[in-house]
Formats: C-alpha cells, structure tokens, sequence
C-alpha cells in the first residue's frame, strides 16, 4: 500500500503551521516549515529534491534564527532599550497569544513599554522604546515571510526542474 499520500498531507500541514508560526510566537515557524518540505522530499525517496536543496533549505532555516534574534534586538537597541524591556518584549509576546489577534501586535509593545518604564520611570523613553522594539519585530516577522518565499520557491525550483 502507497502511504506517500498521507506524508504528503502530514508535509502540508507542518508547512501551514509553520508560516501561521512567523506570526505566532509560540510556534517554530521556519523550522516546521523547513521540516515539512523534508518529509515531502523523503515521501519520494528523494527523487525530486536532492541534497543539495535541502542543504540550502537548512541555511535559510538557520539563517531565520538570527533574523528572530536581530531584527528584534536592534530595534530595541537603536534606542538604548534596557535588558527590562526586552525581557517585557518576551513576556508581553506571550501573554499576547491569550488575546488574539490584537495581542499579537499589542502585547510585545506594551511588554517592551512596561519593563522600560519600570527600569527607567520616564513614560516617553518608554514609549520610544516600546514601538522601536515592536517595529523590529514587524520587520523581523517581513524578512521570515520572504525567508519562507524563498524556501517554498527553492523547494519548487528543485522538484519540478
């Protein structure tokens, strides 16, 4: 019996997760996304996508971890944000998840905000702060998104030619 349709489906579903995981930060979106078209590759024996793909494909995956890391870091960094408000950018983007959607965005910024003001006690740093933290991270949610673009491209690239 062919069970290559079922590895195909478990494939698809792994990348769906994995791109609602850009924005989620729950979720290891990049990872599943690139675990996904693993086990595509391995449902046909790697007939179609090679060594040399997947080995691009765990670049760009490891490259998406340093995207996470930076683009929110230097944000927060431009503007002298303190260890505070980035562990309030941590704890703010997890206490978000409980109210989506609107906590998705509101929860790192207002995260980054809190744990500014309680190191510094000025309400316009941390304003300042809180939105340049919460702009990186839009920016580092933009650079995953093209990240999984070109995942999904190279993916397609290597298995149709």
């Amino acid at each position: 019996m062919d069970y290559s349709f079922i590895f195909y489906l478990v494939a698809a579903l792994l990348v769906l997760t994995g791109i609602a995981g850009i924005i989620l930060p729950a979720l290891p979106g990049i990872p599943l996304v690139f675990a996904g078209l693993l086990v595509a590759a391995w449902a046909d024996g790697f007939a179609h996508v090679g060594w040399v793909p997947l080995t691009l494909l765990g670049i760009l995956t490891l490259l998406s971890f340093a995207v996470d890391i930076l683009a929110t870091v230097v944000g927060a960094q431009r503007v002298g944000a303190s260890r505070k408000a980035l562990w309030g950018t941590v704890l703010g983007s997890i206490a978000g998840l409980f109210f989506m959607p609107i906590g998705l965005l509101a929860g790192p910024l207002l995260g980054a905000l809190a744990g500014e003001y309680w190191h510094t006690r000025e309400l316009g740093r941390s304003t300042k702060v809180g939105f340049a933290t919460w702009l990186g991270i839009l920016l580092g949610v933009a650079l995953k998104m093209a990240l999984v673009v070109a995942m999904l491209g190279l993916f397609a690239f290597a298995w149709f030619f």
